[in-house]
């Protein structure tokens, strides 16, 4: 990394969580020779974070981080998500409520820097916004339809209005003849003739905080729309609080939730 690569008063917080149902170990797998999220903190470094650290729940993962000068903390191992486990973070960093966190989750090796930034100078530029986040245009009808692909609907100053697993907007007068009385279940890319136009966004799992907020939002419950789409960051449209949106015109590298994407990655990154 180049020394003279400006840096401004953003954090960049990585969770990682040793426990993995599809991927066990998942943090300390290797690529390429280093850690899994050794090579994400490594990207983060890239950006123009004043710091990157690693929110671990193992110590074996601070250890590992440690061993190639990566900065770590070891936090609780029974925090309920990712977002508990930062405002831990936060609060032994002493960061002041204003300061603004991105949240790089540590299986994204590929992440681009230029969108940690992008996100972080985002939420600088809005303070009527609780947090920030990013999004690309979808570009296949089979990704549209997937629940797996969380999408998001933004107002006029690119505010979220809501985040689903549903295909939304819904394109009404979009779907192919004979389909407008199938049920939600049987949707796939048949459904509709093309891509709406504009075409919809797809949600990019990266958030900016400012650190107070991030203190407060781990405090309040479940609500029920983040319940049913199973989308913690309903919880924040529910309360009031708004969530600006990045749209980026290049779709994010590949993050690793399975061993195929694990080896995809690795051959992305080989030898």
């Amino acid at each position: 990394m180049s020394p003279s690569r400006p840096r401004t008063g953003f954090t960049v917080l990585i969770p990682a969580r040793m426990a993995s149902s599809r991927l066990p170990n998942k943090p300390l797998a290797d690529i390429a020779g280093l850690p899994m999220v050794v090579r994400t903190a490594q990207r983060a470094l890239l950006s123009q974070a004043q710091q990157v650290v690693v929110a671990a729940d193992d110590a074996r993962i601070v250890q590992a981080c440690q061993q190639h000068g990566i900065q770590a903390l070891l936090t609780g191992q029974d925090h309920l998500s990712g977002s508990d486990r930062l405002a831990q973070a936060s609060q032994m960093l002493n960061l002041q409520d204003d300061a603004v966190v991105v949240n790089v989750q540590g299986d994204e090796p590929l992440i681009d820097p230029h969108l940690i930034n992008q996100v972080a100078h985002l939420l600088s530029e809005r303070p009527e916004a609780s947090m920030s986040t990013a999004a690309h245009a979808i570009a296949h009808l089979a990704d549209f339809v997937n629940p797996h692909v969380v999408k998001v609907v933004t107002d006029a100053r690119q505010m979220a209005l809501y985040f689903s697993r549903a295909p939304i907007p819904w394109w009404r007068e979009g779907q192919k003849k004979g389909t407008a009385s199938h049920a939600h279940s049987d949707l796939n890319e048949h459904t509709f003739a093309q891509l709406p136009s504009p075409p919809p966004l797809r949600h990019v799992g990266i958030y900016a905080y400012r650190a107070g907020f991030l203190a407060q939002f781990p405090t309040w419950p479940p609500v029920p729309i983040e319940q049913l789409e199973s989308l913690e960051q309903l919880r924040v449209l529910w309360h009031g609080h708004r969530i600006a949106v990045h749209t980026t015109e290049q779709a994010p590298g590949p993050g690793v939730d399975t061993p195929e994407d694990l080896q995809r990655v690795r051959a992305l990154l080989g030898p």
